[in-house]
């Protein structure tokens, strides 16, 4: 860096929040803009460390320590040539992706991390408003055909790449509109979808195809026919099978898993009529969100937009420490208390307790059981979990959201017709690098492939997957190595 003293010069400084107040109001985001002369500041504050370890932990690996550099020298377009280079969709993970770089971040061992994730969002918006993302559509046209299922982050990756070097791209999805996870999953106020359809012209515009309303493996198009239409087969359409809970009265009216309470909304922010005995509305109720993760946080703000009376959030591990030893985690990610929106927003947070059952009335959920746990430390250094040795706790709860995450992708009839290799998690099993399925031809990324995981990650494959087909059909390939 210029000024190699900046990472003592400037504290940390985060992009301002609207209100929470004002923004429950509302389903637009609420992360404001950082004024570029502060941006400028907070990318002074990299050290320029000589081992960047937040390259090493980015899943698309993007040159942290190069964009730093330059948008402190206010060379913007170089910024943003130096971000596209690495990830298809900056916008997209300047906004949701959890920032592991910010861990690794060597600034982490002695203060806070440079917010790279925020300057990563910056330099995106900065170049859409400059007119700097163009389409780059390819200057020849192969014959092969490719096909992708599935359109959330992974698959569009691999569609983006293969369409920039002449393939003829065809994007298949079941749902009505493009997007899968990045339209569906994601509420509006941390992904206005504003912000997926510029980037979904951009696709376009390079030739890319998008062929909606269509269940590959259904009578409409089976896995036959798509295997026989195209030369290659990329399958991308994530990991949706929830992690059941099956503990008595879960059949109760009014418990919902996440991702259908998620895409129901999405889709009423969209403009979609929803018959309103299928509406799952927690206007006036007591609502309880059991998962602590990002999709249980999405969970619980959006129930707060709807207006409900409470919100509280079950956790089964135990309320992590506010401070530990970073020494002893860093680059990983240091197990400590995290400061959630929710909490400003007005949800409760209850930690180490397991969901035992439910009581209904009326065939609609009342009540939920809570059993106090105990966690031990087993000499392999793993965790175990018994029940305390006190009554359970009941909470009153007329809406249930289940956000226990995903097991693997769904098993349905695609899958079996082209009668693929599992691993033992229940995903699509592939080779360690070709991305290659048990049937030659057919490739899988993303989620069904990895299970359940990141944004970030998915676009990774998605663009390994892409250069993995350029070699299947083409011997070689000049795509991106990482």
């Amino acid at each position: 860096m210029d000024d190699p003293y900046g990472f003592l010069r400037y504290p940390r400084q985060e992009p301002r929040k609207e209100p929470a107040f004002r923004r429950i109001r509302h389903w637009h985001e609420y992360v404001q803009p950082m004024r570029n002369g502060l941006l400028v500041r907070q990318a002074n504050r990299c050290m320029d460390c000589g081992t960047p370890y937040c390259h090493e932990f980015c899943p698309v690996h993007n040159l942290i320590p190069d964009w730093n550099s330059l948008v402190f020298n206010a060379d913007w377009y170089r910024a943003w040539q130096q971000l596209e280079s690495t990830n298809n969709f900056p916008e997209f993970t300047g906004r949701v992706c959890p920032a592991p770089c910010e861990d690794a971040c060597t600034l982490t061992l002695a203060d806070q991390p440079v917010i790279i994730k925020s300057i990563e969002r910056a330099i995106a918006e900065r170049a859409w408003r400059e007119g700097w993302v163009q389409p780059k559509p390819a200057s020849h046209q192969r014959v092969e055909r490719v096909a992708v299922t599935g359109s959330g982050p992974a698959g569009l990756a691999c569609a983006q790449l293969l369409a920039r070097v002449g393939y003829r791209v065809t994007v298949f999805e079941k749902a009505d509109r493009v997007g899968g996870l990045l339209r569906y999953g994601i509420p509006d106020f941390r992904l206005q979808k504003t912000v997926l359809d510029r980037r979904l012209a951009q696709l376009e515009a390079e030739g890319v195809v998008f062929s909606t309303g269509v269940q590959v493996g259904s009578d409409a198009l089976t896995a036959q026919q798509l295997q026989q239409q195209f030369d290659a087969v990329v399958l991308a359409c994530g990991a949706q099978q929830p992690r059941e809970l099956r503990v008595p009265g879960c059949e109760l009216g009014g418990i919902h898993y996440a991702m259908p309470y998620l895409t129901q909304q999405n889709r009423h922010i969209a403009g979609d009529a929803i018959e309103p005995g299928q509406r799952i509305d927690a206007a006036g109720k007591d609502v309880m969100v059991i998962g602590g993760g990002d999709t249980g946080q999405d969970c619980v703000a959006t129930a707060i937009r709807q207006g409900a009376r409470g919100v509280t959030q079950v956790q089964y591990h135990d309320c992590p420490p506010e401070r530990v030893d970073i020494l002893d985690y860093w680059p990983e990610r240091a197990p400590v208390r995290r400061a959630a929106d929710t909490a400003e927003e007005g949800c409760r947070r209850i930690w180490g307790y397991d969901t035992v059952a439910f009581d209904g009335h009326d065939g609609q959920v009342s009540a939920v059981w809570l059993q106090r746990l105990l966690w031990r430390k087993t000499a392999e250094g793993g965790w175990q979990k018994r029940h305390a040795d006190e009554p359970p706790q009941r909470r009153d709860a007329q809406l249930v959201l289940i956000a226990t995450g995903y097991a693997h992708p769904v098993h349905d009839a695609l899958l079996a017709d082209l009668a693929l290799a599992l691993d033992t998690r229940g995903n699509v099993a592939t080779g360690d690098s070709d991305y290659q399925t048990s049937l030659e031809g057919v490739f899988s990324c993303g989620d069904m492939h990895r299970g359940q995981s990141l944004v970030v990650w998915a676009i990774h494959e998605g663009r390994q997957c892409a250069r993995a087909v350029d070699v299947f059909l083409s011997g070689d390939s000049e795509l991106p190595l990482v």
